[in-house]
């Protein structure tokens, strides 16, 4: 069975609190798992989430903050250790190469395992799979940031009632599937067009292009509102967005489901994080993150 779902294991920002672990976040599609910003503390968190490191398949950094990338040196000796059977891929902003190096050579260990490292320099496709094309859009913080976005490829709906009224029924239906007709009948005559779901991950920034892109027609948008409306300041000197500032960008966006997340310390009432986001106009499902949550895509349009 096809698993689409977010699994959230921290949701701190700079620092961590008695309830919040630094941020990371593993997105599961279908047979795949994509870890985003591993803070420190999350080979733990992935323990208790019953997320193994057989289940990573790329691990995207947004930047090289500590609380975004601490984490990278003992999930890597993790993957190692386990000897994870198949290739997994890093990506991370090339301008902090040098601390990716640090990061996976932090300590003595046996190296098992082919981790590819795939640095983001600039917009655009980072990989291309049956399942998504991966992209990153820069973003606007005092250290170089990407946010990635998933966009699976649109499929075909067959319509029931348009296949009856042409008579065509049982193989038939695989048939016109896949060669795009059926004697005088063609397949956009019987279906029409499944658009693909899309995912988004954006952390630190301040509201700029990169955030709307990645944030345009997204089923599920994981965005950091590490402020609230009342610290817009604060939020613009450290390169930050507002619980309100994040729920315009997802109602002008479209998105469908607005996941909040990556919570400054001085705040300790989550509701308040919600009030703001509907008062800012988003009018779609919204979550307000806690550590172990699980959160599943929505179901097709």
């Amino acid at each position: 069975m096809s698993v689409r779902e977010l699994v959230v294991l921290g949701t701190a920002s700079q620092v961590p609190t008695r309830h919040r672990n630094h941020n990371g976040y593993l997105l599961r599609w279908d047979g795949e798992g994509i870890l985003f910003d591993p803070g420190e503390g999350t080979q733990r968190q992935m323990l208790r989430a019953g997320v193994a490191a057989h289940d990573l398949n790329r691990i995207c950094v947004t930047h090289f903050h500590g609380d975004h990338s601490l984490g990278l040196a003992g999930v890597i000796q993790r993957i190692n250790l386990d000897k994870v059977p198949h290739e997994v891929t890093a990506h991370y902003p090339q301008s902090g190469q040098r601390f990716f190096d640090r990061l996976r050579y932090a300590t003595a260990y046996r190296e098992t395992v082919d981790i590819q490292q795939a640095p983001v320099a600039q917009d655009g496709v980072l990989a291309e799979a049956p399942a998504y094309t991966l992209e990153a859009r820069k973003l606007s913080h005092p250290v170089e940031s990407y946010g990635y976005r998933l966009i699976e490829p649109d499929g075909i709906r067959m319509l029931p009632d348009r296949l009856a009224a042409h008579g065509i029924k049982g193989p038939d239906v695989g048939r016109i599937q896949r060669e795009g007709v059926l004697g005088d009948v063609r397949l956009d005559e019987v279906s029409e067009v499944r658009r693909g779901q899309r995912f988004a991950f954006v952390m630190d920034t301040r509201l700029c292009d990169g955030v709307h892109a990645l944030a345009d027609g997204c089923d599920l948008l994981v965005i950091e509102s590490t402020f609230l409306d009342e610290d817009t300041d604060l939020a613009v000197e450290h390169g930050h967005l507002t619980a309100g500032q994040a729920a315009r960008v997802a109602r002008d966006a479209g998105v469908r489901h607005l996941v909040l997340t990556h919570f400054s310390q001085r705040y300790s009432e989550p509701d308040e994080f919600e009030r703001q986001a509907r008062a800012a106009g988003f009018e779609g499902e919204l979550t307000v993150a806690h550590d172990l949550l699980r959160v599943p895509l929505p179901k097709r349009r």
